[in-house]
Parts: C-alpha cells; sequence; structure tokens
C-alpha cells in the first residue's frame, strides 16, 4: 500500500512537472524572438582575459552574439568600490576584444561589458582581472558552529577541518550547539565574536543540523507565499530581523556557508543510503581530498537549461556568465536536453569531471524536469539520481521551483554534498542571479555569496529577481577555492639544541617555491618566516627559546586562469616541535641600598638557586637562597649580605 502511494505521489509531481515546463518554454519562445533553451546564453556578455607584464595590459574578450549587437559598454572599478563610475569604452557592435593599457603588474580590476542588442534585449558580463595579483596568505577569522547532534562521532574529521582551515590561512573559532537551540542564540555567538574582532572575523561555516531560521512570506517561483531558510541571518550581524523580512534588513558582513544532511534520504531513496553522520564525515573526506588536490575535476562546466529566456530573466545565464571567467571559452558543454538517453545532463555528470555545472527546469524539492534519463519520468532528475549516478562535479548551480526550500526532506540542492567524491557546493541561482566571477583570481566561493547577498544593481542581468531575498544561501564550505595547488608533503622537524631544521618533499606541481610559517600553538595564528620564496626543500630555523612550536610549510604556484594571472598558495601542511634547549646563563650584577642584585636570563617555569664561595680555591659551592620559579625569561635575586665580605663568586645552578 505505501509502494501504491509513493508512486501516485511521483506522477502527481510528474504532471505538476510537465506543466511548470512547458509555462517556462512558452515564456522563453516570446522573449525576443528567440529559441527556449538554445539562445539564453546571449543574455550573457561572456568575458575571458589574457594579460602581459611588459608593457602591462589586459585584454578582454567575449563572444559575440549571433543575432548582433549595436554596441558594447565597457566599465572598470577597483574591488573594493561599490559603482561603476563611467565608461572607459564604448565600442561597435561588431567588436569582441578591447585591451585596458592603463594597468600596472600587481595590480587587478573587475570589468563589466553591457552588451545592446540588435534585437533590443541587453547582456551584462562580469570579470576580475589581474596581473600577477598578489599573494593572500591571512584570510581573517572564520567561525566554526557545529551541530553535537550530527558531528559528536567526528572528532577526528573535525581536527582535521579545522587543521586545513588553519592551513588556508584562517583563525578557527569554534562553537558546538544543539539542533534544539534557537537561531537567535546561535547569532548571539557570532555577533559576540564579531564585536570582539570586527576587523579580522570574515566567515562562518555552519556543519550539521544547525538550527535553520524561516523568515518573511515569499512566494519566489509563482506556486504560493511561505516562510523560507534564511541563513544570511547569521551573516548579517547588526540587522534587526524582528518583523519577519522577505528581504535583508542590511547589508551582509560575514560569509556565510553550510553543510546539512540532516533528513538525507528521504523520497524513495534506494536502500540502503548512508546515515547524517556518515554523508557528514564523507563530505569532510570531499572537502579535505579537494583542498590538498587528492582529486580533481576537469577544467570544464556543464550546461542544461530548461527554463530558457523567460521574458530576459534567462536563468542558466547564471551559469553562462560566470563559465568563460573561470573555465574560458570553448570549455562549456550543452547537454542535449531534447532527446536521447547519453547525452542527458545527470549522464554527462555521471561519465566525467566538471568543475561547475548548472541545471534548471521545472522543480520540485527533491527533483527536476528535464535534466534526468528517461525512465517514464519526463526525464526528471532525482535527488537519488544525483547521489547514485555519483554527479561529478564541484560547484553547482541549480534553479527551479521549490529548491529556496533547501531544508525539505531528500532536497536536490543538498543531494549534491552527498555525493561520493565531488560535490562539495550547491546554490539556487537565477532568481536572484549568483556572480561568483571573483573566483577567478583565488577568492573562495563564500566571497561571492557575500557578493550576491548584498548585490543591488551594482551586477546586473535585463531581469534580476528577488535581489537580496533572505532564501540566497550556500550548501557547502564557504571557504573553498576553485584553483587547486599540490602543497608539499612528509614535512619533518629536528630540533637540536636552540634550532629546528625543516625538511619536507617536493610539491608535485609546478611551483615556483615555498614559504614556511611558525606559531605557538596548532590553531594558529601563524607568522610567515621566510623573506622570499625556497627553491630548495629544507629550512633552519635558529636562536630560538625552549618551548612547543608548530610549522607549517605552503608552496606557491604562478596560477594563469581565464581571468589573469595570480600568486595561489597550496595548503598547509603542518609539524609540530618541542625544543627543550635551555641557553646558556648570563649572570649581571648590580649595587643597591639593600645589597648586590643579580640578574640572569631563565626559562619560564623553571626552579633556579643561587650559590656563592668567597674564593675561586674553595671547593664547594654554597646555596644562598630558595628555590625561585622563574615567571619570565629575567629573574633576580638580592644577596642583601655582600656588604660582609672583600669578595665572594656567584653561580646560577637549575636542578
Amino acid at each position: 500500500m505505501k509502494q501504491h502511494a509513493a508512486n501516485g505521489l511521483r506522477r502527481i509531481a510528474r504532471e505538476r512537472n510537465r506543466l511548470c515546463l512547458l509555462s517556462a518554454c512558452l515564456l522563453g519562445l516570446t522573449a525576443g524572438n528567440l529559441q527556449a533553451e538554445d539562445d539564453t546564453f546571449v543574455y550573457a556578455v561572456q568575458i575571458s582575459a589574457t594579460v602581459q607584464t611588459a608593457p602591462p595590459q589586459i585584454t578582454l574578450q567575449w563572444q559575440p552574439d549571433p543575432y548582433g549587437a549595436n554596441t558594447y559598454t565597457v566599465y572598470r572599478k577597483a574591488k573594493s568600490d561599490n559603482a561603476w563610475g563611467s565608461p572607459i569604452a564604448v565600442l561597435s557592435g561588431s567588436i569582441s576584444n578591447y585591451t585596458d593599457t592603463t594597468v600596472s603588474v600587481g595590480a587587478a580590476f573587475e570589468y563589466q561589458i553591457i552588451k545592446a542588442a540588435t534585437l533590443g534585449y541587453k547582456g551584462y558580463g562580469y570579470i576580475y582581472a589581474g596581473i600577477s595579483a598578489p599573494l593572500t596568505e591571512s584570510r581573517g577569522t572564520l567561525i566554526l558552529i557545529t551541530a553535537t547532534e550530527s558531528t559528536a562521532s567526528l572528532t577526528n574529521e573535525l581536527a582535521r577541518l579545522q587543521a586545513d582551515l588553519a592551513g588556508d590561512g584562517w583563525f578557527v573559532i569554534r562553537h558546538d550547539v544543539s539542533s534544539a537551540d534557537t537561531p537567535a542564540s546561535v547569532r548571539s555567538l557570532i555577533t559576540n565574536d564579531y564585536y570582539a574582532d570586527p576587523a579580522n572575523v570574515k566567515s562562518v561555516f555552519l556543519l550539521g543540523h544547525v538550527p535553520i531560521l524561516h523568515s518573511g512570506n515569499l512566494n519566489y517561483d509563482g506556486h504560493l507565499a511561505r516562510p523560507m531558510p534564511a541563513d544570511a541571518y547569521y551573516g548579517d550581524v547588526d540587522g534587526d530581523w524582528s518583523a519577519n523580512p522577505d528581504y535583508l534588513p542590511s547589508d551582509v558582513e560575514l560569509m556565510v556557508g553550510r553543510v546539512d544532511l540532516f533528513n538525507m534520504p528521504g523520497n524513495g531513496a534506494p536502500v540502503p543510503w548512508p546515515n547524517e553522520v556518515e554523508l557528514l564525515r564523507n563530505y569532510l573526506n570531499k572537502d579535505h581530498n579537494w583542498r590538498h588536490k587528492l582529486v580533481t575535476a576537469q577544467r570544464r562546466a556543464l550546461m542544461g537549461d530548461l527554463r530558457g529566456a523567460e521574458g530576459g530573466e534567462a536563468t542558466s545565464t547564471s551559469g553562462y556568465r560566470n563559465f568563460e571567467p573561470l573555465i574560458g571559452p570553448g570549455n562549456t558543454i550543452n547537454a542535449n536536453v531534447d532527446s536521447g538517453l547519453t547525452n542527458r545532463w545527470i549522464s554527462n555528470l555521471g561519465a566525467g569531471s566538471f568543475l561547475w555545472a548548472y541545471g534548471c527546469g521545472a522543480g520540485q524539492p527533491y527533483a527536476c524536469s528535464g535534466l534526468g534519463t528517461n525512465d517514464g519520468t519526463f526525464y526528471d532528475v532525482w535527488s537519488t539520481d544525483v547521489v547514485g549516478q555519483n554527479a561529478q562535479a564541484v560547484f553547482v548551480m541549480l534553479f527551479g521551483s521549490w529548491f529556496g526550500n533547501w531544508d525539505d526532506t531528500d532536497d536536490l540542492l543538498r543531494s549534491v554534498l552527498a555525493t561520493p567524491t565531488l560535490g562539495l557546493t550547491a546554490c539556487i541561482a537565477g532568481r536572484p542571479h549568483w556572480y561568483v566571477h571573483h573566483m577567478g583570481l583565488g577568492e573562495p566561493i563564500g566571497y561571492s555569496t557575500r557578493v550576491t547577498m548584498n548585490n543591488s544593481t551594482l551586477y546586473q542581468n535585463q531581469t534580476n529577481l528577488l535581489h537580496r531575498a533572505i532564501f540566497i544561501s550556500l550548501m557547502g564550505d564557504p571557504t573553498l577555492r576553485q584553483d587547486q595547488v599540490a602543497p608539499p608533503s612528509n614535512l619533518t622537524a629536528t630540533a637540536n639544541s636552540n634550532t629546528v631544521s625543516l625538511s619536507w618533499s617536493a610539491s608535485p606541481d609546478s611551483v615556483l617555491g615555498y614559504h614556511v610559517y611558525r606559531s605557538t600553538s596548532p590553531a594558529g595564528p601563524f607568522s610567515r618566516l621566510t623573506s622570499f620564496l625556497l627553491t630548495n626543500t629544507s629550512f633552519q630555523d635558529p636562536n630560538l627559546p625552549s618551548g612547543a612550536y608548530t610549522y607549517m610549510v605552503r608552496s606557491v604556484k604562478f596560477q594563469t586562469t581565464p581571468s589573469g594571472t595570480y600568486y595561489n598558495p597550496s595548503q598547509g601542511i603542518a609539524v609540530s616541535a618541542n625544543l627543550t634547549f635551555s641557553p646558556p646563563i648570563t649572570l649581571l650584577s648590580t649595587r643597591s641600598g639593600n645589597g648586590l642584585v643579580i640578574t640572569w636570563n631563565s626559562q619560564p617555569g623553571t626552579l633556579y638557586h643561587v650559590q656563592s664561595k668567597d674564593a675561586l680555591t674553595q671547593a664547594n659551592w654554597t646555596i644562598l637562597s630558595a628555590s625561585i620559579t622563574a615567571s619570565g625569561f629575567t629573574s633576580a635575586w638580592t644577596d642583601t649580605n655582600f656588604g660582609t665580605r672583600n669578595q665572594r663568586f656567584y653561580r646560577i645552578s637549575s636542578p
């Protein structure tokens, strides 16, 4: 009986998907006389860049519009600017490149190109391009919020995650919470940390079933108004959410990402699936493997567009617009969404790896029409298909009805995170549109999430509905970066006297060299010891006081991408060293009103005695002082009987 009921529900869902898909296609056919599903890329300007250093210049190139363009207008701004200003060039519609010579080595700029098309629509493109953009070593403080119910047995994996975050330049503050806590209580932990150090706190990583705030009453997909999950709440440290807003009450200050595999699997999932804890364990393993380049993906993207232009909204341009500066021209594969079984969106993802993927169609919380194989469900792709076929895409964007309710059982977005080998992030993109072009020069995806959350009109699409809506969220680790560099390996530390000697095995990548860092804590923060990149695989750190140290080594690559060039650090690998060396004791003496003050260099926590004798010919030394426990690196004791003798010799002993 239960199986028949489930089949009936699926038939209802399939029929609703067909109706939604028909509506999407009809809207596409009426938008500027363009073909639905085939021509939505014309609403984007697909930009890539090449750069040179002598003389410095950045050359932008883009895909020409097949229907013709009247003009291309080029703008430039600094990354931190909140407006574009006046255009730097207005080009004929027949031109598809522009060279900016007013640039310098070591700098990066954002560019916007607006296309005025012959048929009346507009296209928008964005790129963050630079020449030898500088190395980013410290990324700030990350607040790690872990839900104890789902992470209690992941002690080793959480320790590794925190070490990996430290190795990528993050200082981690961790809070363990309960899934039964209120969102307000969790947010208070975040805001307290932020206001204690607002200059450095940059990101929030929600791991496990951290409490979810539902806010507003939005009808984002034409079905019904309902409260939506709102992780932006945790990144907005000063906004007033008491009025249950539909849109952000103020800008989001912190990057936010969530890895939550609660209530997965659900509808009709094959048995057995791993439970929540094992799904989280697998995700943390994938996260580690990506950071250390133990797994890779081909530098290409997959597009599955089942919605078309829809009056200029053209949701799939969130893929087309972003792919070009990240993977370059000619590397986007359009899945055949009309016929056949071998070139379907899900079939492509099951057969090979992709750095990026975009898919849109008529949606259900756990399915999307048109992206799957023909199994009698109108080519539906289900969350169980994404996991069962091991969809091999690292960063995934999806759009469809109900996808914004990502906390539903067996949710399609979160199924990307449950895949066995590659899926690391997923988001609903197209309403509103996402802008991730900064990742082309090494920014983490959390940076793009915050940019998208806060965007109103700085970044545009011909139609960009629901910008600043509270449901904009990232499923995945917000600190992940696109371009991997293999780190060194086999790092060892040898302590000898007052020196620590390091050695390591070289990175298998073609790197410029290595930087060495040191901290007094495995959690950091780390300070760089090398003033220039080492080309050998060893290093000595001399003249150290006794203590415990953690060393980290990172390889650095000169990274070339379709957005330019930048210095890209690998994940850091770390090793600990305990130095018990005690340097020779040097004594100083000064007269005082009470006698003679004996001062010496000491080691904190070490016990010392002051000894004396009146003549060097004497055989034995006499202990003058009680035990003195050093509280710092300098200690002192006063001999009040010094004036009763003609001479006295002193020494310091440590038992």
